[in-house]
């Protein structure tokens, strides 16, 4: 079979073209806008203020997206989102490019960038469930994992040479741009008639009944925990690679090889995602995401930088591969009326202990060094990568839902 014939649906195409506009733009902003920032007040506190301001709406309002996405057409939720933000960016850069920005003006609105954000995320599952055939879903996530590190590559190296023959307000404009392209895009997907439907149910309801959907299912709520955990643990590479990348490496550009070597991982595995048919897709998923463990292993071993950027390279393919998987499971075996908001709790779960990680990496490193804390995290986040794979329900979900509709499971009592 054609991996690509996905791509032959018109639905999923213009969804999938739109996602590419918008992930290239993100990737753009994020550097432009820190130095934009750091240009302003030389501020690396200034800075955090801006970058959370972004963040923590995200994480908080992420649950109440789920709740939107199913309630409300996504298709109507996602070109609304790409909409603000367009508006958001497009004030962001005008302030930048003359010479007016202020701090707090930037904090204001990525707060409105944020909150937008959260409504975006987790109507993506559902509209990739909407727009595409069941034996085509693994081939859609894949594609979009390509897509998402095909713009960890270019998007910085865009962003870099536009901040530096110019104003970084450039890079800002050009992602507002990008969302306005992605809800032309979006406006154009053809949905199945009757595939959403408004509801008029209380919002706390819709939110418990999420929850229940996402607890009721021990496959998704493991591996959610096993997540956040070696998310949280990933905050050693994020924090301590820089370190190591100036004391051990070479310099500060050893820090943008090892990142360019993820990407470059990450746009492999995604390729390899294409190909890649597991008949239980979780108990492959959680093996192949041990090899997220390598860069910060990479990095604990004290090798020259080839070998740490071949840990980042393999952690990256690690990372995609399993991402698709999981991602075309949650699409295969949730039901539509209730996948919006499993992937709230899923994205809310995921992030919830990061921002622990990155507290507590750096102290822990200055109490037992640098080498012991990355191994210890290293290692860790290959156990508990493995550890769900001790409940029955994780390692025997199979790729295909039996035929059928899928009986609403049972809630299960607490951690196996």
């Amino acid at each position: 079979m054609n991996k690509l014939n996905v791509l032959k649906d018109g639905g999923f195409r213009w969804f999938f073209l739109a996602q590419c506009a918008s992930l290239l733009g993100d990737r753009m902003v994020g550097p432009a806008l820190a130095l934009a920032v750091l240009g302003l007040t030389g501020s690396a506190a200034d800075l955090g203020w801006v970058l959370a301001a972004a963040a923590v709406p995200e994480v908080v309002f992420m649950l109440a997206g789920g709740v939107i996405g199913d309630r409300f057409p996504r298709q109507t939720v996602m070109l609304s989102s790409d909409l603000v933000r367009a508006v958001v960016q497009a004030a962001t850069a005008f302030l930048l490019l003359t010479g007016r920005a202020q701090v707090w003006q930037l904090i204001c609105l990525q707060v409105v960038h944020g909150t937008a954000s959260a409504l975006f995320t987790p109507a993506i599952s559902g509209l990739v469930q909407a727009t595409t055939h069941p034996g085509n879903r693994q081939a859609a996530n894949a594609l979009r994992g390509i897509a998402q590190s095909a713009s960890m590559v270019g998007g910085p190296v865009l962003a870099g040479l536009l901040v530096s023959l110019s104003n970084p307000g450039w890079a800002v404009a050009i992602d507002s741009a990008t969302f306005l392209l992605s809800a032309v895009f979006l406006s154009l997907v053809r949905l199945p008639p009757g595939d959403r439907r408004m509801r008029a149910r209380p919002f706390l309801r819709d939110l418990l009944d999420g929850w229940r959907a996402f607890r009721s299912r021990r496959w998704v709520w493991a591996v959610i925990i096993a997540a956040s955990l070696i998310n949280m643990l990933y905050a050693a590479f994020i924090v301590l690679g820089p370190m190591v990348s100036r004391s051990s490496l070479g310099g500060n550009h050893a820090w943008a090889v090892l990142l360019t070597a993820f990407g470059l991982g990450s746009l492999i595995g995604g390729t390899v995602s294409l190909y890649v048919r597991a008949r239980f897709p979780l108990r492959s998923g959680l093996v192949v995401v041990t090899l997220f463990a390598f860069p910060t292993l990479a990095l604990a071993t004290g090798m020259p930088l080839a070998v740490a950027a071949a840990g980042a390279f393999c952690g990256g393919i690690g990372l995609m591969v399993f991402n698709t998987l999981w991602e075309t499971t949650l699409q295969r075996h949730v039901p539509a009326e209730s996948l919006s908001r499993v992937s709230a709790y899923e994205w809310f779960g995921a992030m919830a202990c990061q921002p622990i990680g990155l507290a507590l990496v750096a102290p822990a490193a200055a109490r037992f060094g640098l080498a012991p804390t990355l191994w210890a995290a290293g290692l860790a986040q290959v156990l508990i990568s493995l550890l769900p794979l001790a409940l029955r329900d994780v390692r025997l979900i199979p790729a295909e839902p039996l035929p059928g509709p899928e009986p609403e499971p049972v809630p299960q009592p607490g951690p196996v």
